[in-house]
């Protein structure tokens, strides 16, 4: 490994910053992963990982009130990482795409990879 000059970077690592994200890119990128911070949202991203449900079917199947749920479906919608559809009165989530799936199936496999 070569010392460290602070006065005159290492060639090898300056090419690098041509390739990174602009800062904005990189802002918006981590409020994404601010939003899979928190396990309550997990837990129904991986609720709705197979197919869609309803507010009330989601809360039964992770014993959370329908009033924690919706709050928790929002800030996953504002993120787009959910989205939903009306039927009658009744409103459906999913999620996004199989972006987000690929998101969740390559944390699991990150995790049991580690184990």
């Amino acid at each position: 490994m070569l010392p460290c000059n602070h006065d005159h970077p290492h060639p090898d690592l300056t090419a690098l910053g041509g390739h990174m994200p602009d800062i904005d890119s990189l802002y918006d990128l981590s409020e994404v992963f601010r939003v899979f911070g928190d396990s309550t949202r997990i837990r129904i991203l991986y609720a709705l990982f197979e197919s869609e449900l309803c507010v009330c079917d989601i809360a039964a199947l992770l014993g959370m009130t329908q009033s924690a749920v919706s709050h928790q479906l929002r800030i996953l919608k504002d993120a787009k990482l959910v989205r939903f559809r009306r039927e009658g009165k009744s409103v459906f989530y999913a999620l996004d795409d199989d972006h987000v799936r690929m998101i969740l199936r390559v944390g699991m496999e990150h995790l049991n990879h580690t184990r």
